[in-house]
């Protein structure tokens, strides 16, 4: 069963997570499909809009952490570098429809998108510190420029977990509907858009966050520096063998990379 299914729905491409039984948690070969999914319906005159939900009763947990420690990104080609260069680059609208949680990456993916519609009990968090780890694809930038730097905090640096409807009132959905009314929303908006002039649409939106991109793209470089570096910390195995092992962890004893050195 493909882990990327995709569907053409008149100029609207309809791209959903497939894998419900590990609540969607993305795999390297996942970012890779959906970054060429979005490179060529950038150059599709007949793509208009693209539309992002899972199926199964969560939209997407983060990374899978069995495959991130047999595949951890490597550089400017590694897959999830070219998911975040294809999201980026991509300039006509991209639409999300969340539901049940939005984990690590499958939240901050949602900074780049111009339509995020959450149904009324999703919930939302991005545990990168509780992973030794930081977050990426621009979030470091995004979050305080969106929604100041207090509340980016709470949310960062405590991994606190936040449901629809605070998302709603720090901006980072567009609107919260009933569970029911999720897709019908979404498609709504997804035809609205496909009846507009694409070429005004896709000028505007490039306008409006060409200077949001530029420093989202030299955010996202340091993110991957640093959390590459992370990554041979002691703090980030621990985390990581803690988790697979259903543990709590310990970070008394393990060494942290700071500053790109061991102390």
């Amino acid at each position: 069963m493909p882990e990327i299914v995709t569907e053409r729905l008149g100029n609207m491409l309809r791209i959903q997570f497939n894998r419900p039984e590990k609540k969607n948690a993305m795999t390297s070969g996942m970012y890779s499909a959906i970054a060429e999914l979005l490179d060529a319906a950038a150059k599709d005159d007949e793509t208009r809009v693209v539309l992002l939900h899972g199926i199964g009763d969560a939209f997407c947990a983060g990374n899978d952490l069995g495959d991130f420690l047999h595949n951890p990104p490597k550089g400017d080609d590694s897959p999830q570098a070219r998911f975040f260069a294809a999201l980026i680059a991509f300039d006509k609208p991209l639409i999300a429809a969340v539901h049940g949680v939005a984990i690590g990456g499958g939240t901050t993916m949602l900074t780049h998108f111009d339509f995020v519609y959450a149904a009324e009990h999703t919930r939302f968090q991005m545990p990168f510190v509780n992973l030794a780890l930081v977050p990426e694809l621009g979030t470091s930038y995004w979050l305080p420029a969106q929604i100041g730097y207090l509340a980016a905090a709470e949310l960062v640096l405590l991994a606190q977990p936040f449901d629809a409807h605070r998302a709603a009132e720090l901006g980072f959905v567009t609107r919260v509907v009933a569970e029911a009314d999720l897709m019908a929303t979404a498609l709504d908006t997804a035809h609205k858009l496909t009846r507009l002039p694409a070429g005004a649409v896709r000028a505007s939106k490039r306008m409006m966050r060409r200077t949001l991109n530029a420093h989202m793209a030299a955010a996202a470089e340091i993110e991957f520096q640093e959390y590459a570096s992370r990554l041979q910390s002691g703090d980030a195995r621990e985390a990581l063998a803690a988790f697979l092992e259903k543990r709590q962890p310990d970070f008394t004893k393990s060494n942290a990379i700071v500053g790109g050195s061991l102390q």
